[in-house]
């Protein structure tokens, strides 16, 4: 009986057809400046995007209440006259 390979790795279809050996994967250098100032960067970003939407979602909130109100105001107002 033929002896399987269970292992997929070995038996892909790239592993097929390319006879190179795999790169190995590259590593990240720790400390890196640019890495560090753009890092910063982002989180600046988000701070702003945290205030805009914290900001709308507010205005939102204050609308969706003031519109209600209307609401409330108008059917009462109606429901008065009968």
């Amino acid at each position: 009986m033929a002896e399987t390979n269970s292992s997929s790795y070995e038996t892909s279809w790239a592993d097929q057809w390319d006879s190179n050996p795999d790169p190995a994967p590259e590593t990240k250098k720790s400390g890196s400046s640019t890495t560090s100032k753009y890092g910063k960067k982002v989180g600046e970003g988000f701070e702003k995007t945290k205030v805009v939407a914290s900001t709308g979602a507010r205005k939102v909130k204050e609308g969706t209440s003031a519109g209600l109100q209307w609401i409330k105001d108008k059917y009462h107002k109606t429901t008065q006259k009968h």
